[in-house]
């Protein structure tokens, strides 16, 4: 299950629930269908465009730990710091890790589900240098959260901000937030890396080996 904002939800059609959109879960697929042939998954979107982490708390019963996932991702945060920027009354820190802390515990006390945490990220565009007064911040916060609760993590801000080392962030996002193409591509592959290390050691037998 692959939960989050609108870099998850990504034009998905939610009245499909197998529909994942056209960002980084739709790669996920195709690389899980390409590498596991003889494994037949259910990938279900449940990402929500605009979507900050107390959005995520209020439907989290019914879009998350009522569907009891084997494996639940969470990409969220980032609408946080956006949704506040301009009137700067930044969502406190502490309830923001209050809202996804609780997330984390319902995951663990109430499923069995492994869980991938992915880091909010922001590029380096003029206009968005703003958000680092608060989102440096969160991203610290989710990272210790992550310590406690992921079974893997995904670093996405320094991972981007490695990435445009070679590369303009304009390759790779589109105003700072929203991946290119390509930018969902980079998702998916450590997004692969880690559910593929989950899939390895949770749910295939080998034998005889």
């Amino acid at each position: 299950m692959f939960q989050g904002d609108s870099i998850t939800d990504c034009g998905r059609e939610r009245s499909d629930i197998k529909a994942l959109g056209s960002g980084y879960p739709k790669y996920v697929r195709q690389y899980l269908k390409e590498c596991y042939p003889q494994i037949e998954f259910e990938l279900i979107n449940k990402g929500i465009s605009g979507h900050q982490t107390k959005d995520l708390l209020a439907r989290w019963q019914k879009d998350a730990v009522d569907l009891q996932p084997d494996v639940i991702s969470i990409l969220v945060g980032v609408n946080d710091t956006w949704h506040h920027t301009e009137a700067k009354d930044w969502v406190p820190n502490d309830l923001f890790e209050a809202n996804y802390r609780s997330m984390l515990e319902d995951i663990k006390d109430k499923t069995s589900a492994k869980i991938i945490m992915l880091e909010p990220f922001v590029l380096d565009f003029p206009e968005m240098k703003c958000f680092h007064n608060d989102i440096d911040e969160k991203i610290q916060i989710v990272r210790r959260l992550a310590a406690a609760y992921a079974d893997r993590y995904i670093p996405l801000d320094g991972l981007f901000a490695a990435a445009c080392v070679s590369d303009p962030p304009s390759h790779w996002t589109v105003e700072g937030v929203h991946p290119t193409d390509e930018g969902h591509k980079l998702i998916a592959d450590y997004y692969f890396d880690a559910i593929s290390d989950i899939i390895e050691e949770n749910f295939i037998t080998y034998e005889n080996i």
